[in-house]
Order: structure tokens, then sequence, then C-alpha cells
């Protein structure tokens, strides 16, 4: 590397397309690549750049483009595989030394493909690092394609004509409109790149062994007995062939397309075939092998490279180390896992981090007859994560909810944005092992969390992700969510046959906090008529949410064999949701099944579970996230009093070079003015209720916003309410709410309420300096005393610290 190589800059990114590509900062060896760039480029596109025909660069030229100083001049290039597909770059101003001119070039086999927003997006980031505050560009008007790059960049723009010549101007302070732009674009570039794993038109098997239960074998016999619709192409060195399939000695043998490989060969040999791979032209990777991270360092390394290797060459892994992938869509039946058991088409995705606990997931989802529409184990999760998963899944018309088994969370402020968007159009259930510990698995590519499990929840509950315990609940919640309708309330009726079944019911419901209408038991003489009337009145009274429907045989005689055909009658009809407890089975019986046309349970099928108390929690788990759902999301007020830049100026001086700094009282009392917060050391009544706000910096999570009553009670028991920063109106009005001691704020015992507003608006003005100020690596208000009249900050301490780098969601997108 060159001296001041900013190697920070290097970055894998996923194109429009799905394909992947590595951008770097050029270097002076690069000259050759750069010559057999501009060659490859057709003469339109040359014209375009330099405004004159230019077939070839001379020595000259080459140097000057290949060396930069990183700061006065700098240049990005993409690569795929060992070409440059693409360069971007710019040069200040001698005069504005904060304005740069900057122009992108991408080769005419690689445009259309999202290269040139991409690289825009990193050479802005690059350059406001360096003090660059504007671009000025020279277009020329016929070039329309380079003209919308800069356009819909969202980015404040001038325009000018003059000369024959497009003249922009792009300010490079990112805007609402920036950021919702490149959020979209990462949207539709990841969700391709995951939708192009799970539609191949071809597979190859490599390391399809002759072995019997062997890995590479028990592949191929999947995805044949799956009935994969595309053709199979087993890969050995030896064998003609494999499970009666013609085989080939490798992958650059095989005369047509392959979209994706499986790869089942020793972990050493891992490299060769990603290279082959490569060469073919492959789409993506499905590494099931083992001996990566999950065995140590060295094993890790051989992961980094692996990954390293394959975005390099546009491809995406799914692994190393895991289960596979599967695609119950007809068009496809892609089983490209080492589960033996398959569930059938159905209305929900899942995402496993755990190979080993895949295959009885996948058995215990076939169990209870609850069907999936896709399915990825990502193992030791080297490249694709449940972040990829939730931008594809949010698109799909197949997937009606979205479950998660999850080890670790690789970006989990991303995950948060995610899940909170994707949530508002269909639910997320999660079970998060490792609450004690938070520790990561070895080989995942994540770092421990280093909150503690209850704000991790919080947390979750922030984004409307519905977490659960353990993985029965988890099937519990899926076969309602997948096939009944959400409730619009918390008001639930209890229709049992046994006395016992309904009261064990309504205990159950009364504490979790739902609302039980009064109970109607029919008595175990009840047959399909009682049932059907009972249910019709319940489904009709609009005091009524939802319904649980308890039916047990009696213990002498027999019973009314109707009554399952009643409930799935009325089920149908109904905008409510119904549970059962139906004989004590569990999952999606087939007497209370509307059968789609592959057998399968369909939209209106009752879910039915072996004790009340199973019906009534899955029920609880979905009311509350409905709740969720209809609540606004809320906004992020902008106070017209608050000085940001002054704020940033004052931290820049206060911590100089150096950190971490213990600001003074007077030091943190000057940045709090600056958002509009004053300190008062002798503010409050005696009455007052103490309180503290936490804003701190969480190395996964980002600024953190906690907010709890100021004592040793309350310390003890932690607790405290968590919110990821900046918070909404929303978000502040229920951190408040949310804690367990928050009726000392509400008027406990005849006392008066204290001022809620005024506190919410701390939390908000906290919230934001937080947001503002990466270097502030924690912020305490403690006290802040509450009471009718406002809220009162007696006391402060601040901690300054250097920043990791910007916030993410304001840097480019990359993957991990």
């Amino acid at each position: 590397m060159t001296e001041g190589y900013p190697d920070h800059w290097e970055a894998d990114v996923v194109l429009s397309d799905g394909g992947t590509a590595h951008l770097r900062p050029i270097r002076p060896d690069d000259g050759e690549m750069l010559r057999e760039f501009h060659e490859r480029l057709s003469p339109e596109s040359i014209y375009y750049r330099f405004f004159s025909p230019r077939p070839r660069l001379t020595e000259r030229e080459i140097a000057h483009f290949t060396t930069v100083d990183h700061d006065h001049r700098a240049a990005l290039i993409a690569t795929i595989g060992e070409e440059m597909v693409a360069v971007v770059r710019y040069d200040r101003l001698n005069d504005r030394p904060e304005t740069a001119e900057v122009a992108f070039l991408v080769e005419d086999a690689h445009q259309g493909r999202g290269l040139g927003p991409v690289l825009l997006e990193h050479i802005a980031a690059a350059a406001r690092e360096r003090g660059v505050r504007r671009f000025v560009a020279s277009v020329l008007p016929e070039n329309r394609r380079m003209t919308r790059v800069f356009r819909q960049a969202g980015y404040r723009a001038e325009q000018r004509f003059e000369e024959g010549v497009i003249e922009l101007v792009l300010d490079l302070e990112p805007t609402e409109t920036s950021l919702e732009v490149m959020a979209a674009r990462e949207h539709r570039a990841e969700s391709r790149s995951i939708q192009r794993l799970l539609f191949p038109r071809s597979v190859a098997v490599i390391g399809a062994s002759r072995a019997e239960h062997s890995v590479g074998q028990t592949v191929l016999r999947n995805l044949l007995a799956g009935d994969f619709t595309g053709p199979v192409y087993p890969v050995h060195p030896t064998a003609v062939a494999v499970a009666g399939v013609r085989a080939y000695a490798s992958v650059l043998e095989i005369a047509d397309d392959v979209d994706l490989a499986v790869v089942a060969v020793r972990a050493a040999a891992v490299h060769e075939v990603v290279e082959q791979c490569a060469s073919k032209g492959v789409r993506g990777l499905v590494v099931v092998s083992s001996g990566f991270g999950e065995i140590g360092e060295e094993g890790r390394a051989r992961q980094e490279q692996l990954v390293r290797l394959a975005r390099a060459y546009g491809m995406r892994v799914v692994g190393p180390n895991c289960l596979g992938i599967a695609n119950t869509d007809p068009d496809v039946r892609l089983n490209a896992t080492l589960a033996p058991t398959m569930p059938g088409r159905g209305p929900v995705g899942f995402f496993s981090q755990s190979g080993a606990l895949g295959i009885a997931i996948l058995q215990r989802t076939a169990e209870r007859g609850l069907g999936l529409s896709t399915f990825v184990s990502a193992g030791n999760r080297g490249d694709v994560s449940g972040n990829d998963l939730l931008q594809y899944w949010e698109e799909d018309p197949a997937t009606k909810a979205v479950l998660l088994y999850l080890e670790s969370l690789g970006n989990p402020r991303k995950f948060a944005r995610l899940a909170r968007r994707l949530g508002r159009r269909k639910p997320i259930v999660a079970v998060k092992s490792g609450r004690s510990t938070q520790g990561v698995p070895i080989g995942h590519a994540a770092r421990a969390l280093t909150l503690p499990d209850h704000a991790v929840s919080a947390l979750f509950e922030q984004a409307g992700v519905i977490r659960v315990e353990d993985l029965s609940e988890l099937f519990d919640v899926a076969q309602l969510l997948a096939y009944q309708p959400l409730p619009s309330g918390d008001r639930i009726a209890i229709i049992d046959n046994s006395d016992s079944l309904g009261l064990l019911a309504q205990d159950e419901a009364v504490a979790l906090g739902l609302h039980v209408r009064p109970r109607v038991d029919l008595g175990p003489r009840a047959g399909a008529d009682d049932y059907e009337a009972a249910l019709a009145a319940a489904l009709a009274d609009d005091e009524v949410d939802a319904v649980v429907a308890l039916f047990t045989p009696p213990t002498i005689g027999g019973y009314d064999v109707r009554v399952p055909e009643k409930i799935l009658r009325l089920a149908a009809e109904a905008e409510k949701p119904i549970v059962a407890t139906y004989l004590g089975t569990k999952g999606m019986p087939p007497d209370l099944r509307v059968t789609g046309p592959d057998g399968m349970p369909a939209e209106g099928s009752v879910p039915s579970y072996p004790a009340p108390e199973d019906a009534v929690r899955a029920l609880a788990y979905v009311i509350r996230y409905a709740q969720w759902r209809q609540r606004p999301p809320g906004t992020t007020p902008s106070f017209e009093d608050v000085d940001r830049d002054r704020a940033r100026e004052l931290v820049a001086g206060w911590l100089g070079d150096g950190g971490p700094v213990e600001a003074t009282p007077k030091q943190a009392a000057e940045l709090l003015s600056c958002y509009g917060i004053e300190v008062d050391g002798d503010g409050g009544s005696p009455q007052a209720v103490p309180t503290r706000i936490v804003i701190r910096e969480d190395r996964s999570f980002g600024p953190l916003v906690s907010f709890g009553i100021a004592d040793e009670t309350a310390a003890l028991l932690d607790d405290r309410a968590y919110r990821l920063s900046p918070l909404t109106d929303v978000d502040a009005a229920e951190m408040i709410r949310a804690i367990r001691t928050a009726p000392l704020l509400l008027g406990h015992r005849g006392a008066e309420p204290a001022n809620l507003k005024a506190l919410e608006e701390l939390l908000l003005r906290a919230s934001r300096l937080g947001y503002d100020i990466p270097e502030m690596a924690r912020l305490e208000l403690n006290p802040v005393m509450a009471d009718a009249s406002g809220a009162v900050v007696r006391d402060v301490t601040l901690t300054l610290d250097r920043p990791l780098g910007p916030r993410p969601e304001l840097q480019p997108r990359r993957l991990s």
C-alpha cells in the first residue's frame, strides 16, 4: 500500500442486479489495469467522459490518473475479479478547496448495474471526510445516464447550462432525501441478490459423493427428491455418475450455465472451487462444508478468504457450515439442504443461523403442518445474513410472516431499521438465544452485544419484532399469523365445553393483561350447533376482538364430530382471529384446515394448541404486535433553537486529538444549552420524582437512550427503558410509561402527576444531541426532577471520545 492509503475506503458492495463488486482507492500500480479498462470502452463512453475522442491513454495520463494523494485528488475504482470495471475521481479546485470537480466512468458491459450511484456515494463520503463540501460536474446534455445519476442522488443540487455543457453543483451534506434514496437502492440490490440465490435455473453440487449419507450425496438426493425444476449437475473428480445422474470432473466441464453451486468439499479445497465457479460465471454459493470459523483462528482466516474471493467475483455466499437453502415455489421446488424433511408450500419465510438446529426446525415445521415459502440456514454467516433476508421478504408476495432463529446480530442497528420498516407490513417473530451471556457462537462474523438481554428485548419491541421465549412459542405464534387475521384490540371471548379448560384460559389471559369478555361455558354435552351459535355471537359482538375456542371430548360417550366443521366455516367468514384447543392437537389439524390446492393449509385455517394457556399466550403476542402496528410510527421533531454547529465546535475544541475526556460541569452545561437544555442545581420541588436519562454510544447499536427512576430500588431491579436514538415523539412517550415504576410519575396514590410532556421533550432534545454528536460517548442527566411544573436537570456528567466513524446510516452502502 502507498503511504497514507485510506484502506477504510475499501468496500464490497451489492449492485442493482444482485451481483457484487469491490471498491478501493486507486494505486500507482493500477496503470496496466486502467489501460485495459480504457481500451474496452466504447468511443461514445470515452467521448462522454473526456469530451473528445481518446482511444488510448498516454503514459503521462495513466501516471496522472493513478497517482493521487487521497486528499487534494482522490479516485476509487470498482473491480470484479481481476478487472477494473468503473472509476470515479474528484479534484479540488485550487481557488475553492471546499469544492471539487467529480467525474466517473463505467465500462459499457457493466452500465445499468448501479455502479455509478454507488461510486458517487462512496466518493462523496471520502470527500466529506477530507473537508470537501460540494461537487461540481460537467456533463454533455446527451449523456442522460450520467445526468440521472447526479440528479437522483438526493443531494441539494443546482444546475446551469453554459457553452453546450450542463454544469451541476451538488451539496454533499446528507439530506433526508439522499438517505432515503440510498436506503431504497440498498434494499433493491440486497433483495435482488437473495432472489438470485433462491430462484436458480440450474444447480451444481460440487463434492457430490458416491458414499451413502455423505454431505454431498445428501444434498444431491434432496435436490432430486424435491423435483427441482432445472438441471442438477453432480461434480465429482472421478465418478461417471452420482445417484444415477451424469457427473462432471469440475464445474468448468459443464457445458451449460450454472446459477447456483452447493459446495460440499473439504474446507482446504473450497478456495480452488470458488475460483472455478468464478470462471464459470456462477451467481451464488451455498457452502455446506465445515472447517471454517467454527474451528478457530485458522478456520476464520479461511472463511474470510472464501467470502473475500467470492464477492470479488460477483457472488454472494450462504454459509459456510450451513444447512442450505430451500424455496417451495412450484416453479422452482428447490431443496438445496441437508434436511430429510421439507415442509410444504406456505406463507412463512424462515431464517436460521444454526445449521445443526435447522434439521429439527424443518422437522417440527412439517409436523405442525405449517407451510414455508423459503428457508435459509446461514451457518457461520460469513456473508448472507438475516438482514439480507429481511430485504428480500419485504417485497416477496409469497411471504406473509417471517420467522428468525438468531444466535447473534451482525449489524444490530441495521436490523432494527429494517425490522421496523418490514414490521409495518409483515410480522417478524424471533427467538434470540444467548440470553444469559449475549455471546456469539464461534465462527460467526459478528461481535458480542454489550447490552443486558432485557434491553435487547426493548429494542426489538421498538422495532415491532415479536420476541418469543423458545422454538415452541415461535411455532405457536407463526401458525396464528400465517392463517388468521390480525386482531383489532385486546378483548377476547372464551368458548369452552370444559369449565377447567376455560378457567385455565381465562387465568392466562388476565395474567397477560388481556380483557376477557364473560366466558361462555357450553358444558360437556355441547354439540356443533351450540358451538356455532356461541361462535357466531362472539364474532358479531363489537366488544370482542378475538376468540378462543376450547373443545375436549366428554369423559363419557361420544362427541359431535361436526364441531370442527362449524368452527372452520365461521372462521373462514370472520375478520377476527380464532385460536383453538381442539382435542389436544398441535399445529394445523386436518379437521380445522382450509385445504389449498397442494393439500397444505390455506388462509382461514384455525391453529390448534395442546393446552389453552398456549393458545392464549400466542394470541397475546399477536395482539401486542397488532397494537404496535396500529400506533403511528411517530416523527423525529426538529427544534428551531438547536445550534448543532456550535455544539460540534465546542466538542472538537475540548476533545482535540485525544480522548477520552471528562467534561467539566460548566462545559457539559454549555453543550446542553446548544440543544435548549438548561441545568439548574437547585431546581425542582421536594415533591418532584427524581429520574435519570442516559445517552451513550453503544458499539453495536450506536446512540442509545435509557430512562428510569433515579433511586436505589430501580437501580437494583435495572428498571430502565431503552430505545435507539434519535427518538420519535412516540418513542419518548412510550419510554416513560414502559418502566415498572412509571406510576410514580402518573399520580401514584393521589400524588399530582408529573408534567410528562416536559419530560418527553427533554428526552427528545437529549436524544438528538446524542445522535448529532458521535463524540459524545456518555451523557448522564441525573437527577432530572419531574413534577407538575416540568422537568429540571439538576446534575450532568459528560464523557467525550473519538468516534469509531460517522453514523452507519450516513455511510455509503457496503457489505459487512
